[in-house]
């Protein structure tokens, strides 16, 4: 079964790229397999099937990143790169616009 997330990257004033990741997206192997990783790196990935510390396995060919104007999850998990670090943002908090809460 696959745990789908997004890693949320912003890129202007008010654009976040949204990368989808198809596998293990929960926070204790995503936190740690991002941390080799810099927001370019997953930019660079567009579409990733799973996050490891030692490769990005991705998509080919890719499909854009989804851009959006803040860090928005419509999946499991959401990831930011926040204070030189990715961190995992609460899906609560960070629902789609016009999601019951």
């Amino acid at each position: 079964m696959s745990t789908r997330a997004q890693i949320a990257i912003q890129i202007g004033p008010s654009e976040w790229a949204h990368i989808y990741t198809h596998y293990d997206g929960y926070p204790s192997h995503m936190l740690p397999a991002l941390a080799a990783w810099t927001p370019v790196d997953i930019l660079a990935a567009k579409e990733i099937r799973q996050v490891r510390a030692d490769a990005l396995d991705c998509f080919v060919p890719p499909r854009d990143p989804v851009i959006l104007p803040r860090p928005t999850c419509q999946f499991c998990y959401l990831y930011v790169w926040q204070d030189g670090a990715w961190i995992e943002l609460d899906p609560e908090t960070h629902a789609p616009e016009g999601a019951a809460p």
